[in-house]
């Protein structure tokens, strides 16, 4: 697969690169960006924590807003951050020209339904394509965690759950917890899943912790952080409901309220210290 390198900066004494390629499950091109530390650049083979960001952004907004290039050079781990859709001309996108689906809203599942379904993976290929384009073209380990925001959020605890074993670690800010019930998700999965709910279920984090109940198999830890002052939380978000099906099934789930913190990448960058650490700590462990 063929890598266009659109740029490349220095930072922290790794290099903080965009490429553009050809997706073969999105059938269109797409864009990542990548923080590569000083132990990379120095060979190393290093694990990767995947970002998922949120309505609107691109692949961009976590590496200029996050701050996170620091600590990640400090313990060693590389960056990834993909798009949140498809791009390009051939791309439907919302037929309204809202922001909140289409082009820049993904939310990271397989669609189903035409004309969606030929271009909006974008599950698939953050969990396969992606991850394999990344451990074959650059100094990686096949150690892998996954965090995200909002949209981005959602995106990363589903894809943990869906995927035993594929992660070491997950964590979220502010996620979509309960997108079946929630007009963003309502709207998104109408569009690409169809009307059929009982389709939407395998792609809701709450859905997917509750069918775990009972079952032995692998729960990962989920690490959440939510601000009090989120203009988005009670009904879009839905912090407590995603809470309340971890407590019925015994899923362990780390809640954390805090107060004064909005929506904001101010609170993604308050924060983002605490998880990369989370995510480090497990990616040191040794497999199971």
């Amino acid at each position: 697969m063929t890598l266009e390198l659109l740029s490349s900066n220095k930072c922290f004494g790794g290099w903080n690169k965009r490429y553009r390629h050809r997706s073969r499950t999105l059938d269109c091109e797409m864009v990542f960006g990548i923080y590569l530390p000083p132990q990379a650049v120095r060979g190393a083979k290093l694990p990767v924590v995947y970002w998922l960001s949120g309505l609107t952004c691109t692949d961009e907004n976590f590496m200029h807003k996050a701050g996170a290039q620091r600590l990640a050079a400090e313990l060693g781990l590389v960056l990834v951050t993909p798009d949140t859709s498809p791009r390009g001309p051939g791309v439907p996108d919302d037929p309204e020209g809202a922001w909140d689906f289409g082009l820049g809203a993904g939310f990271y599942v397989d669609a189903t339904q035409h004309p969606w379904a030929q271009h909006y993976r974008m599950h698939d290929y953050v969990v396969r394509e992606l991850p394999a384009l990344i451990e074959a073209e650059f100094p990686v380990s096949e150690l892998r965690a996954i965090s995200g925001h909002s949209m981005g959020g959602h995106g990363a605890m589903v894809c943990a759950l869906r995927n035993p074993g594929r992660y070491r670690s997950v964590s979220a800010f502010a996620p979509i917890g309960n997108p079946i019930s929630s007009p963003w998700g309502e709207k998104a999965f109408t569009h690409l899943l169809g009307d059929d709910h009982a389709t939407w279920k395998p792609w809701d984090a709450c859905a997917l912790i509750a069918a775990t109940r009972g079952k032995d198999c692998e729960r990962l830890p989920i690490l959440v952080d939510q601000g009090e002052d989120d203009e988005f939380v009670d009904l879009q978000l839905k912090p407590e409901v995603l809470r309340a099906s971890a407590e019925t099934s015994g899923y362990p789930l780390t809640l954390r309220r805090q107060p004064g913190y909005d929506h904001s990448y101010y609170f993604v960058a308050s924060f983002i210290e605490d998880h990369l650490r989370y995510h480090a700590q497990h990616l040191a462990q040794p497999s199971a």
